[in-house]
């Protein structure tokens, strides 16, 4: 009698199972969209965003889904082209109707759709875009990049740290930056840090998107012999500086910033020693103080599958807060048991989530109530091997003193 008691409720709940699993499967999807990098000059790190994404995707779909509904992704490639950017929002906003609606990496790329989210109230999560919100301030904007609520000052403010306490203390300042939404943003906040530790700017030009020869911007930048050089640039205008900067044995005392894309695999491989010496925002490095075992387990998942599609081998730049924005939206629609837009943005204004990045909270327009930043340079870079970029015996940490892993190795010899 009771075996067959026992049969009868293990096959219920096997029963139960089995329906419920059927439910989920029939249920009408959650809708998640975005647009991403997938060709062109961001994609080698906007297609790592999207394999991190995807991870959370599955994973939280293996976990029975959102409010009883599954996860479901979809994007277009906006092929790192601005101007792409608001006919994919209408896109995905008006015909695929997306319940969730997340920008794709870099400033360039989040800022254009701002209008148009703004236009359907919707909520929008941006990643790794500096100062999105900064000239809209949009209530329903929040940032997945770790510089606080002072973004473009924020941006720099570590490097001119960095220079004000050089001994002796350096002088003359040069600031190069591309003509577009990131740079300008950067290159504004470095003119606010340049004056607040007195240096004196001797050059201070943009360059069109377009440019393919830095040679002689960097020439221009050598005739004003500053010793400080400050750089906002994008990936193929990082390397094309550092190239130029090596064939002419360009010399500074400190040289670096915001040279996007040096934080690469692709790039660390195919610059090598031509790194050596600059210094450079990161958001995260593998610092022994840093490799939690959210992020280290996370980190083991992407690079299990890394190579099959293709994607940034290291994953240790934007894959990390890539996955972090996905937790963040998680945990929110969780605790407030809806997709309401009002509500979502309402919560993630009064709580604190924890992420494979750490804890983060957000303040004023939507940015992180405390910036997270970290200042590194590059040493002791040899050859094009991967597997020297797994530890900071080649990057090592400058700021935060927190963090700190060594001290700042001057001057700065292009191609040492």
């Amino acid at each position: 009698m009771r075996a067959e008691i026992g049969r009868r409720t293990a096959l219920g709940a096997i029963a139960a199972g089995t329906m419920a699993r059927s439910a989920f499967a029939q249920a009408e999807p959650i809708k998640i969209g975005f647009a991403e990098a997938m060709t062109g000059s961001l994609a080698a790190i906007g297609k790592s965003g999207i394999v991190a994404t995807q991870i959370w995707a599955e994973e939280i779909n293996a976990k029975g889904g959102l409010l009883g509904r599954p996860v479901k992704l979809i994007f277009y490639d906006n092929q790192s082209n601005p101007a792409n950017v608001p006919g994919l929002y209408v896109k995905l906003l008006d015909v695929d109707k997306v319940e969730i609606v997340m920008s794709g990496y870099a400033t360039n790329m989040a800022v254009p759709a701002m209008p148009v989210v703004i236009s359907h109230n919707k909520l929008y999560m941006s990643l790794f875009s500096l100062a999105t919100n900064s000239e809209f301030h949009y209530d329903r904007t929040f940032a997945m990049i770790a510089t606080g609520p002072d973004p473009k000052k924020a941006f720099s403010q570590g490097f001119f740290e960095i220079a004000a306490a050089m001994k002796p203390k350096p002088t003359t300042l040069a600031i190069v930056g591309a003509d577009a939404e990131f740079p300008r943003n950067a290159t504004d906040g470095a003119r606010q840090n340049a004056a607040a530790v007195g240096l004196k700017i001797v050059y201070d030009k943009s360059y069109p998107p377009s440019t393919t020869d830095y040679a002689p911007i960097m020439r221009a930048v050598r005739a004003t012999n500053p010793e400080v050089v400050y750089v906002a640039s994008y990936p193929s205008d990082t390397a094309g500086i550092l190239r130029a900067s090596a064939e002419m044995g360009f010399t500074c005392r400190l040289f670096g910033g915001s040279l996007v894309g040096a934080s690469t695999a692709a790039m660390k491989t195919q610059l090598g020693p031509l790194l050596n010496g600059t210094v450079i925002i990161e958001q995260w490095v593998p610092a022994p103080k840093l490799q939690t075992p959210e992020v280290m387990g996370f980190l083991k998942t992407y690079r299990s599958r890394a190579a099959s599609e293709g994607v940034d081998p290291l994953g240790v730049f934007l894959p990390p807060f890539a996955f972090a924005r996905m937790q963040v939206i998680e945990q929110a629609v969780k605790a407030v048991g809806s997709l309401d837009d009002a509500k979502l943005a309402a919560h993630l204004k009064a709580n604190t989530f924890k992420t494979v990045v750490g804890n983060i909270a957000y303040g004023r327009d939507g940015e992180w109530a405390e910036p997270r930043l970290l200042w590194t340079q590059f040493r002791n870079i040899k050859g094009g091997d991967l597997s020297q970029f797994e530890t900071t015996e080649t990057e090592a940490v400058l700021l935060p003193e927190s963090v700190k892993t060594g001290d700042l190795i001057e001057p700065f010899v292009a191609g040492r």
